[in-house]
């Protein structure tokens, strides 16, 4: 446990430092680009719209899906109140498992501990999160899911997606950088839990299937689960998720805690020797 409070007062010491970098990262991301900043946008739009094509028209999703509740929506605005978590997620971990390695000799040079690496590569695709979340927020106004006062849940949902992925991200980074191995086992497991997780297919579907329950009740333990239903929930306006789910909701931060104290642990016992990996 001290392991975890030693990293997270250094992340606190380093807000300034984290905003600054975070920033820079987003700017110098897209700063070859004709279109800059547009791409953020354009990208998850172009996903989006494949998956709509694919899914709710070419194999026929026509039939509201209910949320949370009995809370009915149509598949585009399911799909988009959902995957916008996955735009947040994937980018965060992937490049959240190489920032250490991939940034050591540069950050070297400064007063910043390492710990922070990862917290502003997350960041700067939080910046990218809050703008696609604005802008479905924007299109659900005209629909029938307008502004509601679940809505006042979104920011403990960012702030549980953000927690999640620096706990995460504090274990990978540190064993990406003694065995570069696993950033492309971490590659291939994350192509494989987006399937796994419901961004596509609704949950209602796993007892349709003829699956058993323990099968479903595994993909329960999956956190992104539980981050993809509460937005859904929040921004449709379906339920109180985090508490009418409080055993959910005690699960996942239990999983965050434990990442969080493990992560700190093999971080701070092997960062100082983090140069003699490279």
């Amino acid at each position: 446990m001290k392991s975890a409070w030693k990293v997270i007062r250094e992340q606190c010491k380093s807000l300034y430092l984290i905003r600054r970098l975070s920033l820079y990262e987003l700017k110098s991301e897209n700063t070859n680009n004709y279109l800059g900043m547009a791409w953020v946008v354009i990208n998850p739009l172009i996903q989006i719209f494949i998956y709509w094509l694919v899914f709710g028209k070419i194999l026929g999703r026509s039939n509201d899906i209910p949320v949370d509740n009995g809370v009915p929506a149509p598949y585009i605005i399911w799909l988009i109140s959902g995957i916008i978590v996955w735009f947040l997620i994937q980018p965060a971990i992937i490049q959240g498992s190489k920032s250490i390695y991939s940034r050591i000799r540069f950050i070297a040079k400064m007063n910043f501990p390492m710990s922070a690496i990862p917290s502003y590569v997350i960041l700067e695709k939080f910046y990218q999160h809050l703008m696609i979340t604005g802008i479905v927020i924007v299109i659900l106004q005209f629909t029938q899911f307008k502004i509601s006062i679940y809505m006042i849940q979104l920011p403990y949902f960012m702030f549980a997606a953000l927690a999640f992925l620096f706990s995460v991200s504090l274990i990978t980074s540190t064993f990406s950088t003694i065995v570069r191995d696993v950033h492309q086992v971490l590659i291939s497991l994350m192509r494989m839990m987006f399937y796994l997780t419901p961004f596509l297919w609704e949950p209602a579907r796993l007892a349709d299937a003829g699956l058993p329950d323990f099968f479903q009740k595994i993909l329960l333990l999956n956190p992104m689960y539980y981050l993809v239903q509460g937005y859904r929930s929040t921004l449709l306006g379906a339920s109180w998720y985090g508490i009418d789910h409080i055993g959910y909701t005690a699960y996942f931060w239990g999983f965050v805690l434990v990442a969080l104290i493990f992560g700190s642990f093999v971080h701070l016992k092997f960062r100082d020797h983090f140069v003699d990996y490279l």
